[in-house]
């Protein structure tokens, strides 16, 4: 991985593990509290890497596409193994330039699953289009092949399959669906940077893939941006002059695009962050390891059920998702709400039954095991710097309210998940916010 990455300085141990050590505690055994996210503890020893680059972007005076754009730009390229990147403003407007760059007219269908952020839909409703929603898989909350190849017609004209919490769909069954019937893939890879298929990375598997840096995703900025990939030199050429209003050469438009720019700034502190995602994203699954085992201790299988894994893939893990059972999971939130554990429901109201998209005459019914989901998922603390003593006080916790035994101590100093589990999977080619609580993406 080291030698694909950029030579930028490494995260300091030593102040890593002063940023992750938790709070103490209490006469209970639980920890006071345990944020959804911590932001702080990642980007507090790179704070003054972060300084030096942003001093030298404004000593440069190149603000929006300037050298450290085109440079990330370039080592997102070597690592996701995709030979276009295109840096943008945000990863709502990733989705609205791929619509665009296919060229999505009034009228035309879009599939996607109705189980996802509002950004998704929101673009194809922008330029005219019709998004036609898909219910998911119940395991792993990803969109149904079965039910997508139901709802081709011949107004499909593109098909966005969402990597959903960071888990990559299942490409195998659904790229033979979008080449019988024609139409582009555009990859919602939002959540899932790193996510793999078969050891190809999301973003590199459909014709354009779409992501985002918003702070809370596993590379996160310092505000909005975003960026595209695709395996098309016409799309990529397409996606870049749509970025700067249609313009090319300067002034001079034959299209009407859209002022999407990554600023300098933004893309100057994800180079720093660069070379530490494969590290971070590895914690990430180690948290997830571990938060099975302690489920497994506590006997939970009957209350709740953990996250399902696909192993033709790897899991980033943006998101921990359980299912509540039995009605209970807005009880167990206020529980842990009540216990200072950080948690939040995505999503507590699917897309098709959103009141802004009544004019399509979606109704509850119409897609069931997504309004399921929307009742019964609950998403747990998951960030890489999370300690086993904080996710002993998540399970712990959760055990309480549903009268069910603690998790041991000896978990508590666990620093990773048994062998048995299995570890995380890397990407074959490379070897491979409290503070923000109240951030929702």
């Amino acid at each position: 991985m080291a030698d694909l990455l950029p030579k930028r300085a490494l995260l300091n141990s030593g102040d890593n593990e002063a940023m992750t050590s938790g709070p103490s505690s209490d006469s209970t055994g639980f920890l006071p509290n345990v944020p959804l996210l911590a932001i702080d503890r990642q980007n507090g020893p790179l704070r003054e890497q972060f300084r030096q680059v942003m001093d030298d972007v404004c000593d440069s005076g190149r603000f929006v596409l300037g050298p450290d754009v085109t440079a990330l730009e370039e080592e997102l390229s070597k690592i996701l193994d995709v030979p276009h990147v295109i840096g943008c403003a945000s990863g709502s407007d990733s989705l609205l330039l791929a619509l665009m760059a296919i060229n999505i007219q009034p009228g035309e269908e879009v599939i996607l699953p109705s189980y996802t952020f509002f950004a998704t839909a929101s673009a194809v409703t922008r330029l005219g289009g019709v998004p036609i929603f898909a219910d998911i898989d119940p395991s792993t909350f990803l969109i149904d092949p079965d039910d997508l190849r139901r709802r081709i017609t011949s107004r499909t004209r593109a098909i966005i399959p969402v990597h959903l919490f960071g888990q990559t769909v299942d490409m195998d069954a659904i790229l033979p669906i979008a080449e019988q019937a024609g139409v582009p893939i555009i990859e919602d890879a939002a959540q899932s940077v790193l996510s793999t298929w078969h050891g190809k990375c999301s973003g590199g598997l459909g014709d354009i893939g779409c992501f985002s840096f918003y702070p809370t995703k596993n590379l996160g900025g310092f505000g909005d941006g975003g960026f595209l990939t695709t395996t098309r030199d016409d799309l990529a050429e397409s996606l870049r002059k749509l970025r700067v209003h249609g313009m090319e050469p300067r002034y001079y438009h034959d299209v009407v695009g859209i002022n999407s720019r990554l600023d300098s700034l933004q893309a100057a502190v994800l180079r720093i962050k660069l070379p530490l995602l494969d590290d971070w994203t590895n914690q990430r699954a180690q948290n997830a390891i571990r938060y099975t085992e302690m489920f497994n201790h506590c006997e939970l299988h009957d209350a709740i059920t953990s996250p399902k894994i696909d192993t033709r893939g790897r899991h980033v893990w943006n998101q921990y998702v359980i299912r509540v059972a039995d009605g209970k999971r807005d009880a167990l939130r206020e529980h842990l709400t009540a216990s200072g554990v950080g948690t939040e429901i995505y999503y507590p109201v699917p897309l098709h039954l959103q009141k802004c998209f009544d004019n399509f005459g979606w109704k509850m019914g119409d897609l069931p095991i997504t309004e399921y989901a929307a009742k019964e998922t609950l998403a747990l603390p998951i960030f890489a710097e999370l300690t086993p003593a904080e996710q002993a006080t998540v399970v712990g916790r959760i055990a309480e309210f549903f009268g069910r035994s603690p998790v041991p101590e000896e978990f508590e100093g666990m620093d990773k998940g048994s062998d048995a589990i299995g570890q995380p999977q890397h990407v074959k080619r490379t070897g491979l916010i409290g503070r923000a609580d109240d951030v929702r993406c």
